[in-house]
């Protein structure tokens, strides 16, 4: 296996190395052969992936003749707020700042019986 570094790009051609051995199944290979593999595991994987196989053929060729629908297009995931987002409703501030310098929406009572944790030892 070759790949050519150009202008001295060593990521550029470490990525377009890792690239060709992904799709030749080198680090599919190398995880595999980690452990011994029993020969009946072994044959029975090969039977659940000569299977795998067959039925993605099946089902590409179903597609191609019109008898399946086309596969979906994956749709990504939506943005999740993040901590310096505005939350609904509020005038900017973070929600950590919300109220009275809390990080929670209602305030913590004080508490005088002396227990660990109490604000009155503050």
């Amino acid at each position: 296996m070759q790949v050519l570094v150009r202008d001295n790009n060593i990521d550029q051609a470490l990525r377009a190395l890792k690239k060709k051995l992904q799709r030749e199944g080198v680090f599919r290979e190398m995880k595999r052969r980690r452990f011994y593999e029993k020969p009946s595991e072994r044959s029975a994987r090969e039977k659940s992936e000569a299977l795998r196989r067959a039925r993605k053929l099946a089902r590409k060729k179903a597609q191609r003749e019109g008898l399946l629908p086309a596969p979906r297009d994956k749709k990504l995931p939506a943005a999740k707020p993040t901590a310096h987002a505005p939350f609904p409703g509020g005038d900017g501030l973070s929600r950590q700042r919300a109220s009275n310098g809390s990080r929670h929406d209602a305030p913590i009572p004080n508490r005088t019986d002396g227990a660990p944790g109490s604000r009155s030892s503050l």
